[in-house]
């Protein structure tokens, strides 16, 4: 059961566009074995907003008028933990593609019907709760909407009672909010915060992180080390790394090039791996992730055998022999 209690808290077809020439090849081209490389196509041509028509809803019309959250409230979800709610106990949700830094909506037209915002103003904070962190944000049609820690604050056409989460996940880039506005999950919010007080789960696709040893290196979405194999090669695009080395070095998903922060986005196409596998590749690099990392800021995939190392922004092996 829910226990309540008071608390404040587009991709288009046009992205599908040449990029068959970033690695130089062409689509189909041959490798000088006779393998088959894949096309580099874009990673995830979906536009994120989730299914049916790419907003995750059937729901048709205009975007209803945006409503006040009204008094805050705060439920517990066994999967989520502290789950962000209105006065109704509708969940709130945030989007990945917005920013909170400044605060920025991208959720417009036919995303605010399946995404209906939450208008500024109106929303009280609990008794011992920060209440600086509710603020808004102009949209882009001039009306205001209801920020939490700089993120812009929306409900979801399909969750109709209190404690519906049918939204969570949808697309890969909307999810239910914590009272603080990052991603509701088990344990946020509290003092364990990833390393450098950053959580996994409000990262990029992509990014960059500052290791005290190798300095700037790239991570994925949940902040554990991207790596480089040397005997795979870029011109042509090729894998050394197949069956059982695929057990202990996992390769990075297809990610989309607006999910990336500070990496290079110059090759950033996805190789179609002889095995079936879509792979990301950075510079035309194929990245992989180590399975003997178990947690965010691990790096002891670094220089093992000699051929496998954390990759920089610019898709290049860290530390590797000249």
């Amino acid at each position: 059961m829910n226990t309540w209690r008071n608390a404040s808290l587009a991709v288009t077809a046009t992205a599908v566009l040449a990029l068959t020439t970033a690695c130089g090849q062409e689509t189909g081209t041959e490798t000088p074995n006779g393998q088959a490389v894949g096309a580099a196509n874009p990673a995830q041509p979906g536009n994120g907003y989730g299914s049916d028509a790419g907003y995750g809803s059937e729901t048709g019309g205009e975007a209803a008028a945006a409503k006040p959250a009204g008094q805050l409230a705060v439920w517990e979800s066994e999967e989520l933990g502290e789950v962000l709610a209105d006065s109704a106990g509708l969940t709130l949700y945030r989007f990945d593609k917005d920013t909170a830094e400044p605060p920025k909506s991208n959720c417009e037209g036919d995303c605010a019907k399946t995404w209906p915002v939450v208008a500024a103003g109106g929303a009280s904070a609990a008794p011992g709760v920060d209440p600086s962190l509710i603020g808004e944000v102009t949209r882009a049609d001039g009306t205001k909407q209801l920020t939490i820690g700089g993120w812009p604050m929306y409900r979801y056409a399909k969750d109709t009672k209190a404690g519906d989460v049918k939204g969570q996940g949808v697309g890969g880039t909307w999810y239910a909010a914590a009272p603080d506005g990052k991603k509701a999950a088990p344990g946020a919010g509290g003092e364990a915060g990833g390393d450098e007080g950053t959580e996994p789960a409000d990262l990029a696709g992509l990014s960059v992180r500052k290791d005290p040893k190798l300095g700037e290196i790239v991570v994925d979405k949940n902040g554990m080390t991207v790596y480089r194999f040397m005997k795979d090669s870029a011109w042509p695009m090729k894998t050394a790394c197949t069956g059982d080395c695929l057990k202990k070095w996992p390769v990075v998903e297809p990610v989309e090039k607006n999910d990336t922060v500070g990496i290079l986005k110059k090759g950033f196409v996805t190789f179609d791996r002889p095995d079936g596998i879509e792979q990301q590749t950075i510079d035309c690099w194929p990245i992989y992730t180590f399975a003997g990392d178990s947690k965010p800021g691990d790096t002891n995939g670094q220089g093992v055998g000699g051929t496998w190392y954390a990759v920089s922004p610019e898709g290049k092996p860290v530390g590797a022999p000249k």
